[in-house]
């Protein structure tokens, strides 16, 4: 399912959209909030920028607002209607897990932001 080369590795691993050699982030755990969003300036084995222009990153706000409201349906829809919570239980459990998963969240949309004006190129070392 993660091999090399696939948008949902460089997505779910958050390394290099274009060359999937290294990580997009100085820091791989994303609860360390002060380095949450740290990143060179660009990858070191292809010499990918990853903030295409300014302020590229804020168009990732809006994935992360549909990221967001799949994890909570995915919360709200397992334990209401598999698990036969009480609906006060299913927000409760909805508004915790979407607070504990927030910097997972944010990185992951993030990887999708890019992803989509980035494409794998399989032949990266000719280009550079």
């Amino acid at each position: 399912m993660l091999k090399k080369g696939t948008v949902i590795n460089s997505i779910l691993t958050g390394s290099c959209p274009k060359c999937q050699e290294e990580s997009m982030y100085e820091v791989k755990n994303p609860y360390i909030l002060k380095t949450l969003y740290k990143m060179p300036e660009k990858c070191s084995h292809c010499g990918t920028v990853y903030k295409i222009e300014p302020s590229f990153f804020y168009g990732a706000m809006y994935v992360n607002y549909a990221v967001s409201i799949a994890f909570g349906v995915a919360f709200f829809v397992i334990t209401h209607y598999f698990l036969q919570t009480s609906l006060t239980i299913s927000f409760i459990t909805l508004v915790v897990g979407l607070i504990a998963l927030m910097p997972v969240i944010a990185r992951l949309s993030r990887n999708i932001y890019i992803n989509m004006f980035i494409h794998f190129d399989k032949d990266w070392k000719k280009h550079s």
